[in-house]
């Protein structure tokens, strides 16, 4: 078994990539992507300048080829619905964005075994992992919304010099997205349309939250020197910096759709893309992080510190000025104001996660009926406890692909990844644990095809319905 694997493993290291490559890029070789468990040297081999000038010199080519991916992949254009997210910021965007292999429809597709469809190649782009748009070096890439407002208020950097965030905004979570208390439902959204930073949560939440929670919402808010934004010559931001806070990825406890690499996998290629999550509904939420099922807010909260920011490597967040919060006085505090981030309402939601009959459409009244039966949804998420069933899934998706290399990344078996809560779904695009699905149409026909449901058409537009509703 373990030599069958060790040989898939180097054929898909070997295989070069179909992906077009502007500018000459090459499929890197194990080494070259880091085929290794530590990230990164300890002691730089080049200098900070000639790191930046090729990093700046290679970008446009770098940037391009991504472009080139998402673009043989997705339909990118800004459609939206009429339907507005939470805060009434952003539309929804509407429709199937993933590009289907020529001749070839969703009803043929969903009729095909796996098998089939894994000899035959037909299994959507769109559907395999999305690599990282630097995957062989990873990092946090923030989009520019956020990288604007954060240099607006606080005069600080998140803007790398040789990356850019690769997806649409029009695809990504309304910016600034709204903030409900789950102890405070009667205020509605707090944030007044800005966004919480150091320099203004006390005037935007005092009054409104304990001295606890004030204090833990002032820790998720301050700086530290993380992997791509330190003081060190490994950053890759022009000037030192002092680093990222939780909240400029997980924007007013939501998310903005930033991404990294995740920090539970080696070699460096095999590591996938990981979506920012939103923070709401944690309080009801018995595990964390996607591969890490780590068992409270608390560990959460402490460990992200070592891994997250700085990708797992240990010896990489010494060098760089970890940050060790204290477990009684600063982690506990984290966790409470976490706890606080609720969902936005569900006026069509009874108290058990059903839909209220006096208040559901028709299309809904259908898409529940799917949800809870044909399309096997409830399965894990299930609507008494906010739509997740607090387990770990591997749908084994790896049944329909072969093992390959896609700008720089191994598409391999993604293994359990945690089941994520429903409530409020709308306003959390793109989805799966990596973002390669930009919308819930999108979503339908992935779980369509790899749960084998064969739904039809009036069934799959009815289960959108449905979870606009949540």
């Amino acid at each position: 078994m373990i030599a069958v694997v060790g040989v898939a493993l180097g054929a898909a290291f070997a295989q070069s990539t179909k992906d077009p490559k502007p500018g000459g890029l090459k499929t890197p070789t194990p080494k070259e992507t880091g085929d290794q468990t530590y990230t990164i040297p300890i002691v730089a081999e080049e200098s900070f300048k000639a790191v930046m000038d090729r990093d700046v010199r290679e970008k446009p080519t770098v940037m391009r080829r991504q472009q080139s991916l998402l673009e043989s992949r997705y339909d990118l254009a800004n459609r939206p619905a009429k339907l507005m997210m939470a805060g009434g910021r952003r539309a929804i965007q509407q429709g199937v964005r993933v590009k289907l292999p020529s001749g070839m429809t969703w009803e043929k597709l969903a009729n095909m075994s796996p098998d089939e469809i894994r000899e035959k190649g037909l299994f959507p782009q769109g559907f395999l992992p999305l690599p990282h748009v630097k995957h062989a070096v990873g990092g946090q890439v923030f989009p520019r919304m956020e990288i604007d407002e954060i240099r607006k208020q606080e005069g600080r950097s998140l803007e790398r010099f040789d990356a850019d965030f690769d997806l649409p905004e029009h695809l990504l979570p309304e910016f600034p997205p709204p903030i409900f208390l789950s102890q405070r439902p009667d205020l509605g959204d707090v944030s007044q349309g800005k966004v919480l930073t150091i320099r203004n949560f006390f005037e935007l939440m005092n009054g409104k939250l304990t001295p606890v929670q004030m204090e833990g919402l002032r820790q998720l808010l301050i700086p530290f020197p993380q992997a791509e934004f330190n003081a060190t010559d490994a950053r890759k931001v022009t000037e030192a910096s002092q680093g990222v806070a939780c909240l400029d990825c997980h924007t007013n406890g939501h998310t903005n759709g930033a991404f990294h690499l995740t920090p539970d996998l080696r070699p460096q290629a095999a590591r996938f893309r990981l979506d920012t999550v939103s923070l709401r509904g944690v309080f009801n939420q018995q595990i964390h992080g996607s591969k890490r099922s780590l068992r409270s807010v608390e560990d959460f909260s402490e460990f992200e510190q070592r891994t997250a920011y700085f990708n797992g490597d240990i010896a990489d967040a010494a060098k760089k000025g970890v940050n060790e919060p204290d477990r009684p006085t600063q982690v506990a505090m984290m966790a409470q104001m976490q706890n606080m981030f609720d969902f936005p309402p569900a006026p069509k939601l009874l108290p058990t996660g059903r839909l209220d009959p006096t208040k559901a459409t028709e299309m809904e009244k259908l898409g529940e009926q799917v949800f809870l039966g044909k399309g096997q949804c409830a399965s894990c998420h299930p609507p008494i406890s906010s739509f997740l069933d607090q387990q770990m899934h591997d749908l084994k998706v790896e049944r329909f692909y072969k093992p390959q290399m896609i700008n720089d990344e191994l598409i391999h078996a993604d293994g359990p990844i945690k089941t994520f809560t429903l409530r409020g779904i709308k306003d959390s695009p793109p989805y799966l644990h990596d973002g390669r699905l930009l919308t819930l149409e999108d979503t339908v026909e992935f779980f369509n095809l790899v749960l084998g449901t064969k739904l039809e058409q009036r069934e799959k537009d009815a289960l959108v319905q449905y979870m606009l509703a949540l």
